[in-house]
């Protein structure tokens, strides 16, 4: 029995896909479709995206960007994942501008939401990527455990419960975030 090979895409070949309602993650050169987020973890995403804004953007720091915001982390075979929460510093913005197509190159901040249907070993394999690709800081916030990872470019890994302090570390020198501050109400 012979198989056919998969052909593999290019991060362009899927910027340049019709719209068909659906997200999309690249994925060595596969295509994945991701799963839309449930109602918590989008407003966990959001809360967390206004309060970088709210800080980022007075201090002309960059931009912060949402899940729509694709990032390509590899090529050959392509790589591109969309983070739920991300910041890019300003001065490593092409020309200071934001992209219009994928970002080449990881972002400086890499937020993850969790929802219910997102797997442990899909996740960390993201870190993984995130942190391989140059991220100096991913947060994995999980809104149904109230807590946080925070993983660090050197290897350091720190965990935090409901009412801990991310610290912007070197990344973002001056902001925390609260987690007291993020977590909404759901219905059981």
């Amino acid at each position: 029995m012979t198989t056919t090979p998969v052909r593999l895409m290019t991060a362009d070949e899927v910027f340049r896909m019709p719209d068909d309602g659906k997200r999309y993650e690249l994925v060595e050169g596969r295509l994945e479709e991701v799963t839309p987020a449930s109602p918590m973890s989008s407003a966990v995403a959001v809360a967390i995206a206004a309060l970088l804004y709210a800080f980022v953007r007075p201090r002309k720091l960059g931009v912060v960007g949402g899940a729509d915001w694709g990032v390509k982390l590899f090529g050959d075979p392509d790589t591109v994942r969309a983070p739920d929460v991300c910041f890019v510093r300003a001065d490593r913005l092409p020309n200071g501008k934001v992209p219009r197509r994928f970002q080449d190159g990881v972002p400086d901040l890499v937020v993850e939401v969790l929802s219910p249907t997102d797997r442990y070993r899909r996740t960390q394999r993201k870190v993984r990527e995130y942190l391989a690709a140059g991220a100096r800081l991913v947060w994995v916030i999980d809104p149904d455990e109230r807590s946080a990872v925070v993983y660090q470019a050197d290897g350091s890994v720190s965990e935090y419960e409901a009412g801990g302090l991310l610290d912007g570390g070197d990344v973002l020198p001056g902001f925390t975030l609260n987690l007291a501050e993020i977590w909404v109400d759901a219905e059981q």
